[in-house]
């Protein structure tokens, strides 16, 4: 919470200016269609789903329900929606809008991302397949009640609180219009999107929350480069920013802007994920060797200047079922060696790979690792990308290896389920994992109502991630937000410290952009 969110009385008025931090661009305008943070932050303030992410209590509250009812054996939810939710086209939100918005998410073709999260959903995976038209386990009681069925006992709000399974009104979606001019439940309504500078939304005099939003407009500035952002933060120019390695030393050596920094452990896991249709990362022996190859201590302290914890697996250190017995892989060169020499590899090998220019975990650490592999015989070319580039190569396979900051919590079955081989490339399981031991642990937590024996199941799936390394495990993220002092309310969101809730942040008089 930053200084004085609750000691002085919100102020009215003003403009939020908020950055994208993660890339030169959006995606789209369709936050169905994308899994980026990039994306999630603009579309906080336009959208809305039926659960939110509570950042002081670190979990999930219901958002566009007001109450909800689970049936004795935990499968059944039945969802009061809340009767005064207002799409920005001015008409009600109902169940259709809910039951329409999921069913599209499960459209085969289009590869949502957020289908991931509706596949709990009982006839879910059928739409996703051809084979029904309607989800079964959604039924529509009356107009602001809905009854959902799961196939395994999770707690739904894990799953929609995500910016990508937002409800959308079922009249304007389908049309063309919707995909450049947005139409949510959000405290703010789309007025512009300039690609690759900024969008703007103004106040939702009808939102839900009664005295919300404070301000009367956010704008949100796209900001891939970090020298920029550190520019326009100095001049006053934006109230907020995420702090890159670099940044995070200055900031904190500097005697006022040290007075305006937000630390959160967040849920992510950085990694270099490898493709197992490229012979030699086929191997379980040549994944362990990049494991032990790379010095990645070395790394994280003189690049990511210790803004970062090191990476034992999947799990992050905030997860309920994080094993603080876990140990990383040593750096062993030697050990690497004789890996890649019992797998039929002593003189190494040559692999792509695809990179973004991002400082915490793209190229600049890529050719860190670049003589640390090159010890051992292996060879890298890198293919720089864009982040909406990255995005797409993962999900279609199209890649030797990759590095990518990934979600990993705050949920560890959802997390986990990542690596499930039922859960398709397209979702989440971008190196093609599979492992029969794993998936019974992951199903039998699925069906546990013992939450210590659930958790055990998790930490063991954790342990087998880190021994079939389908990745090299590098680190999990500490997400410094930089902020200006007339800029309240900042929520220590751990899921993604640059997704915030606008309608809770105002700015005081001293902004420059008060009126």
């Amino acid at each position: 919470m930053s200084a004085g969110a609750y000691a002085e009385t919100p102020r009215k008025g003003g403009t939020i200016r908020f950055t994208a931090p993660y890339g030169s661009s959006f995606a789209n305008l369709d936050i169905h269609t994308s899994n980026r943070a990039q994306d999630e932050i603009w579309a906080k303030a336009i959208h809305r789903a039926l659960y939110n992410w509570d950042s002081n209590a670190n979990k999930p509250v219901l958002e566009l329900a007001k109450e909800v009812t689970t049936s004795s054996d935990g499968l059944v939810y039945t969802f009061k929606l809340r009767d005064d939710a207002y799409f920005h086209h001015g008409r009600k939100m109902t169940a259709d809008d809910v039951i329409w918005s999921f069913t599209r998410l499960m459209n085969g073709a289009k590869a949502y991302p957020g289908a991931r999260y509706v596949r709990i959903i009982k006839g879910a995976v059928e739409v996703e397949k051809g084979q029904a038209k309607e989800i079964s386990g959604l039924k529509k009681i009356d107009d602001f009640t809905i009854e959902m069925t799961l196939t395994e006992k999770v707690d739904p709000g894990f799953n929609f609180y995500h910016s990508m399974t937002s409800i959308y009104p079922a009249d304007e979606a389908s049309k063309d219009s919707f995909l450049s001019k947005p139409v949510g439940l959000g405290p703010f309504k789309f007025v512009e999107y300039v690609p690759g500078s900024r969008l703007v939304a103004e106040r939702w005099e009808k939102f839900y929350q009664p005295g919300k939003p404070y301000a009367d407009r956010v704008s949100i500035s796209i900001m891939g480069e970090a020298s920029a952002r550190d520019v326009a933060f100095r001049n006053k120019e934006i109230d907020a920013s995420i702090l890159g390695p670099t940044q995070y030393v200055a900031y904190k050596a500097d005697p006022e802007l040290s007075k305006g920094l937000l630390e959160v452990a967040e849920v992510y896991t950085r990694n270099m994920g490898m493709n197992p249709n490229f012979k030699p990362f086929s191997d379980k022996r040549v994944r362990q060797a990049i494991n032990y190859a790379i010095n990645a201590d070395l790394i994280i302290k003189r690049l990511v200047k210790e803004k970062a914890y090191r990476a034992t697996s999947w799990l992050p250190i905030s997860s309920p079922a994080y094993d603080k017995d876990m140990k990383p892989y040593p750096y062993d060169p030697e050990k690497a060696k004789q890996l890649l020499a019992e797998a039929g590899y002593p003189e190494g090998f040559e692999f792509e790979w695809t990179a973004t220019s991002n400082e915490s975990w793209g190229i600049p650490i890529v050719e860190a690792v670049i003589p640390m592999l090159e010890k051992v015989g292996i060879k890298v070319k890198i293919k720089p990308v864009e982040g909406t580039v990255l995005s797409e190569v993962t999900s279609k396979g199209d890649y030797q290896a990759y590095i990518w900051s990934n979600t990993s919590g705050p949920d560890p079955l959802t997390a986990l389920k990542c690596f499930h081989s039922s859960t398709p490339q397209s979702a989440c399981n971008y190196t093609q994992f599979k492992n029969a031991e794993f998936d019974k642990l992951l199903d039998e937590a699925a069906a546990s109502d013992d939450q210590a024996k659930r958790l055990e199941n998790l930490k063991k799936a954790n342990a087998i991630l880190r021994e079939e390394a389908p990745m090299w495990w590098f680190n999990y993220n500490k997400a410094v937000m930089a902020y200006q002092p007339w800029l309240k309310g900042l929520q220590p969101n751990a899921t993604e410290l640059a997704i915030q809730n606008y309608e809770d942040i105002w700015v005081d008089a001293s902004s420059p952009a008060a009126k």
